[in-house]
Order: structure tokens, then C-alpha cells, then sequence
């Protein structure tokens, strides 16, 4: 039996992911350095496409949004890191976001 952990992840960025302009290439996913992009499983865009989820853990680093071909990313840095609690269940589409009402500073990529 495998445990999932609760503890609280130390978060220094996050991401908005444009969700409708992806194609679902994956590129992002193996980009990650942290690994906090997954691909959606059951969930797709308006277009029929699957699109990757943030869990909580992102740098900030932009290599999501550096791979990107279609320019999906908008990458934010916290200015001070914080700790987002761990869901109790990473069940496929069920992932939360980790942008909230806290301050970050714009260093995302934009078209």
C-alpha cells in the first residue's frame, strides 16, 4: 500500500496555461525540471486536444514556456516562495492549480 504525502510543497512560481490554444504535444512535461506538469487524462480542450495541469512545486524556471510552440505558458515567479499544501490525491484531472491571490512578478514569455 503506497502513501500519497500531505506535507506542504515549497512553491516559487506558478503558471497560467492557456488551455485552448493547446495541442497537446508534451513537450512541456519532459521540460520540467521540477516535473510539476502532468497531462490531463480524461479532461480536453475545445478542440479535442489533452493539456498539462500544474501541481504544486513549479521554479518559475520557463522552460514550459521556452518549449512551447504554440506559446501556451505565461510564467510567474514568486517574490517570496510559499508553501502550498500537497493535495491528498493526484488523481489524474483532479490536480489543482497553484495560482492564488499572492504576489508574483511577470517574467512569463508572451507572444
Amino acid at each position: 500500500m503506497s502513501t500519497v504525502s500531505t506535507k506542504p510543497v515549497l512553491t516559487r512560481g506558478t503558471v497560467v496555461i492557456d488551455v485552448e490554444a493547446c495541442k497537446g504535444c508534451d513537450l512541456c512535461i519532459d521540460a520540467c525540471p521540477p516535473r510539476v506538469l502532468e497531462m490531463t487524462t480524461h479532461d480536453h480542450n475545445s478542440r479535442g486536444y489533452r493539456y498539462p495541469r500544474l501541481r504544486p512545486g513549479c521554479t518559475g524556471c520557463q522552460a514550459c514556456a521556452w518549449i512551447c510552440p504554440d506559446f501556451c505558458f505565461q510564467v510567474y515567479k514568486y517574490v517570496t516562495p510559499k508553501e502550498i499544501p500537497a493535495p491528498s490525491a493526484l488523481s489524474g484531472d483532479a490536480a489543482p492549480s497553484a495560482l492564488s491571490g499572492s504576489q508574483v512578478t511577470g517574467e512569463g514569455r508572451t507572444a
